[in-house]
């Protein structure tokens, strides 16, 4: 059975930092690629960052550049998502996305991949 389930999600302030994980069993995780997405309510689906495990490259969207930093253990099967210097408008759920593909497959909003978690509530107060 296929699994991404995400933790580190909570409340923090702003200019403060998490870090999200994301757990990956059911599949093999070396050939896939990982990334984020995340919905605030009443907004678009944002895509955040993905990495391809098959070559290391990684990937970040918009506003999150130089402040969120994507990394992989692949021997735990775990991506992470280290989010610094957050801002109120980075609340939102964020979800886990993977694919057998590539991130630019599925770039910017990682529409369409293989599997998804259910999603952790980040919430950055002012």
């Amino acid at each position: 059975e296929v699994q991404l389930v995400e933790s580190g999600g909570g409340l923090v302030q702003a200019g403060g930092s998490l870090r999200l994980s994301c757990a990956a069993s059911g599949f093999t995780f070396d050939d896939y690629a990982i990334g984020w997405f995340r919905q605030a309510p009443g907004k678009v689906r944002e895509g955040v960052s993905c990495i391809s495990n098959s070559d290391g490259m990684t990937y970040y969207e918009g506003s999150v550049k130089g402040r969120f930093a994507i990394s992989s253990d692949n021997a735990k099967n775990t991506v992470y998502l280290q989010m610094n210097s957050l801002k109120p408008e980075d609340t939102a759920v964020y979800y886990c996305v993977a694919d057998s593909s590539s991130c630019a497959a599925h770039a910017p909003y990682y529409y369409g991949m293989d599997y998804w978690g259910k999603g952790t509530l980040v919430t950055v107060s002012s």
